[in-house]
């Protein structure tokens, strides 16, 4: 198991090197940084489902989270919902499609698949195991969403009818991550059913253990709640994003590590 899982650690440990320099770089290398660590993120995501999961799922988790979020940006773009009105800098990460960087649904990918991880060690339940990875999605964007505008990656049409402190981003875009990470939970809940039943016996029996199959996301995902709210809060010069983004990873992320301490403290030797 520990060898299977050593490419998965390797691109996770790039990812987090890759976001360590993104402070410490400008303009066109901060550009390549940030394509550089959403390549990252979505190859470890991928890696660490292939292995834990099997392929199949790998293959359709990418479809499913790739294509609704190109389809929800596309409309985004488009028509303005259901994020609000913005748009995209033009050349600055990439090749387009439908005015959205090809990048920006592998952002999705990179993004969503840790916290749908965490939210189903938090509960096997389907519906609470959605709504987790929606609300887990909506606090990752509360830091992602003001670091990007900061750089100027895409922008608002409004501007102050937002948060305080983030007046630029409207409210809608936060109620349009909730229902698309409602979409994308759901069909990923829906997939995770139908690969298992024609997975091997041995992935489907260790891919909903409290062992190291879950080990590598959750260690994704407390770096990005962590590590966000420091480079936010003493690097980008984002307070206001810092506090936001660590009450709303915190909802997932809070629990989360209660019930990691619990689990050490009913191990064995303990």
């Amino acid at each position: 198991m520990l060898t299977r899982h050593r490419g998965p650690a390797a691109l996770a440990a790039l990812l987090v090197a890759a976001q360590i320099g993104y402070p410490l770089t400008e303009g066109a290398a901060r550009d390549r940084v940030t394509v550089a660590v959403v390549l990252l993120a979505a190859a470890t995501a991928l890696s660490h489902a292939a292995v834990t999961r099997g392929r199949r799922f790998a293959a359709g988790a990418l479809v499913i989270v790739s294509g609704v979020g190109l389809l929800a940006e596309a409309v985004g773009t488009a028509t303005g919902v259901p994020f609000g009105c913005y748009e995209y800098a033009v050349g600055r990460i990439g090749p387009e499609l439908w005015s959205v960087p090809l990048i920006v649904p592998l952002a999705w990918v990179g993004g969503l698949y840790p916290v749908w991880v965490v939210a189903g060690m938090l509960s096997r339940r389907a519906v609470s195991w959605i709504g987790l990875t929606a609300i887990g999605a909506v606090g990752w964007d509360l830091f992602l969403d003001p670091q990007m505008v900061a750089d100027g990656q895409w922008s608002w049409c409004v501007s102050a009818s937002g948060l305080p402190g983030l007046a630029h981003i409207p409210m809608t875009n936060y109620l349009g991550w909730f229902a698309v990470g409602l979409v994308m939970a759901a069909l990923l809940w829906w997939w995770d059913r139908v690969s298992a039943s024609t997975a091997p016996a041995a992935m489907t029996a260790t891919a909903r253990t409290w062992n190291d199959t879950t080990a590598l996301p959750v260690a994704v995902f407390l770096w990005t709640w962590l590590g966000s709210i420091l480079a936010h809060a003493a690097f980008l010069g984002l307070p206001a994003s810092a506090g936001y983004g660590a009450v709303g990873m915190g909802l997932l992320g809070i629990p989360l590590l209660v019930r990691l301490r619990r689990t050490r403290a009913l191990s064995p030797g303990r």
